[in-house]
């Protein structure tokens, strides 16, 4: 028997939803109530279904599907780096990134400068 802990709210939710709206669509109850409970609870859909829940008689089940689970056994990496490892690693870095950017022709700081000095006109029109 499944009890009401063993789903998350969300799952929850979604039982009395659906049970509320079967039972708002005069489905038969699935546990004795008396016309004394129905008017306690107004003859709410909603709090009928909480009653049954809470009972344990809705034979609703929920999925839950898990991922696969691997056989594969975590190895460790017996290899420290070394940070002169780490400093040759970024300097090969570097060393490729500015050969694609000459390859990119991407602009030197000293052609922007040889840029601003020349061209002062252009604030200065009639």
């Amino acid at each position: 028997m499944v009890k009401p802990e063993d789903f998350t709210k969300y799952e929850a939710a979604r039982i009395l939803g659906a049970r509320a709206l079967q039972i708002a669509m005069n489905a038969p109850l699935l546990i004795k109530m008396s016309k004394e409970d129905l008017e306690r609870v107004k003859y709410d859909a909603l709090k009928i279904a909480e009653i049954e829940f809470e009972s344990g008689v809705l034979p609703i089940s929920v999925k839950k599907p898990f991922p696969g689970k691997r056989e594969e056994k975590l190895r460790r990496i017996k290899d420290k780096v070394s940070d002169e490892k780490v400093d040759e690693r970024k300097s090969e870095e570097e060393q490729e990134i500015a050969k694609e950017g000459e390859i990119m022709e991407l602009v030197n700081p000293e052609d922007e400068m040889d840029e601003d000095i020349g061209g002062g006109d252009e604030g200065e029109r009639e």
